[in-house]
């Protein structure tokens, strides 16, 4: 190499180096609010004067809003008139769409789950699914609430969603007929019996804990534990939560809530008159298990009322608070302003809750039933029968026996109980708990 462009490379690194150390650093000032609210006036008129497309003012707010509460976090967003007025009536129980709960994680669309019997239920979307499109329209950097109007629309028509899945090399395409959507958050079946089965598909509706406490009610008198299904519950109600919680403990806190604003600080306690059961209590979860699910689930571990089995939960622990943003109440905001904590002081956003006993779903796996898996005491009878088959047409019955002919869908069979690895495992955590009653 030159020896003058060696002695020059030194010189120069030299320079920069003395530069950096005597030029004294300067904090960056702080913007007024003048300043920033002007700035943002000028992008505001330079759009409205030379974007390429003609846009009213009214439109350029708008997108200026969604994109502010689009980069705040996942979960705030605008209410224009029409996504207000559904977010009103799906809390009644009652909306048109395709019946999935979805929110962005890493930037993703991803569906938190499918309400249960709804067309995206019934078309088999699942929990994790990461939508990449909506019909021919890309979802990357879409907002929530744009992928929410998007996949809303009239009752009958259809819609092409294209998702990615965790297991599977291509991309699915999966087909759905938007109908109206019926939740019925509550359904009560029973097992053995003496095990009742609640399963809450969501804290939607405000109806949801009177509809828990009268299946309870009805099944006191024959309960001696009880199953509650929240898989796949996106969450809904903090208050439908917390009385949820109260049916089951006599006091404590079932939440709380803290955020910047000291005002928007709460604590929720419950009462001893509420609580109607003390009977052994587990809790089913999976990753479609969110916000106000995650309440019940994590509040009833943590005031060691249950045991929660399954999968760890999707993490969705923030508060939302509608604001309205015109004077008529057409239109508002859903702006996030506070975090919740379980009774223990930890936080449910982004951690999720972890069950006490991870279970997969799934079949259970059970040993096959052998003709040959015999004893030494029935080893010659045994073979004598061998022997009387070899001529017959007997044929062989199912090794799975329902525990009741009834066809009544308010019972489960055994052989529902075999096809849900995680049901299973409830029951027969419940089925010790009962024997140590006992004892």
């Amino acid at each position: 190499m030159n020896k003058s462009f060696l002695l020059f490379l030194a010189l120069t690194t030299s320079s920069i180096s003395f530069a950096n150390s005597v030029v004294p650093k300067v904090e960056p000032k702080e913007p007024s609010r003048y300043e920033s609210f002007s700035k943002l006036q000028k992008v505001i008129s330079a759009v409205e004067l030379l974007y390429v497309d003609d846009i009213n003012l009214s439109t350029i707010v708008d997108k200026s809003i969604n994109g502010l509460l689009h980069e705040l976090d996942a979960h705030s967003s605008m209410l224009n008139q029409d996504s207000y007025k559904d977010m009103k009536v799906e809390t009644k129980g009652e909306f048109g769409g395709l019946g999935i709960v979805v929110g962005q994680r890493d930037g993703a669309l991803t569906v938190i789950s499918p309400i249960d019997d709804t067309p995206a239920y019934e078309a088999g979307v699942q929990s994790g699914d990461i939508i990449l499109k909506i019909n021919e329209l890309s979802t990357i950097n879409m907002s929530l609430s744009d992928a929410v109007d998007i996949m809303r629309g009239k009752v009958g028509t259809p819609i092409e969603i294209t998702i990615v899945r965790e297991g599977e090399r291509e991309p699915i395409k999966i087909k759905i007929i938007r109908d109206i959507i019926k939740i019925q958050s509550v359904y009560a079946k029973t097992i053995d019996k003496d095990i009742l089965y609640l399963r809450v598909a969501s804290f939607m509706n405000m109806n949801m804990t009177k509809d828990l406490k009268k299946a309870i009610l009805e099944h006191k008198d024959t309960t001696k534990a009880i199953v509650l299904d929240l898989r796949n519950n996106p969450g809904g109600l903090l208050g439908e939560a917390i009385d949820t919680i109260d049916l089951f403990v006599d006091e404590g806190i079932a939440v709380s809530q803290k955020g910047r604003v000291e005002s928007e600080n709460q604590v929720y306690k419950l009462s001893k008159r509420n609580t109607i059961t003390d009977v052994p209590l587990v809790v089913l979860v999976n990753q479609g298990s969110a916000s106000a699910s995650e309440i019940v689930s994590g509040g009833l571990q943590d005031l060691k009322r249950a045991v929660v089995i399954g999968r760890k939960t999707f993490g969705k622990g923030s508060v939302q608070r509608i604001i309205p943003i015109k004077n008529d109440g057409s239109e508002a905001i859903k702006l996030t302003i506070a975090k919740y904590y379980l009774p223990s002081g930890r936080t449910i956003q982004a951690k999720g809750i972890t069950p006490d006993i991870e279970v997969y779903s799934g079949k259970v796996i059970s040993e096959k039933k052998s003709e040959f898996a015999i004893k030494e005491s029935n080893m010659l009878k045994h073979l004598k029968g061998e022997l009387s088959k070899v001529d017959s047409n007997e044929t062989n019955t199912s090794q799975l026996k329902d525990i009741s002919k009834d066809e009544n869908k308010t019972i489960i069979t055994k052989e529902k109980l075999l096809n849900d690895n995680q049901l299973n495992s409830a029951v027969n955590v419940l089925k010790s708990l009962i024997l140590m009653d006992k004892n």
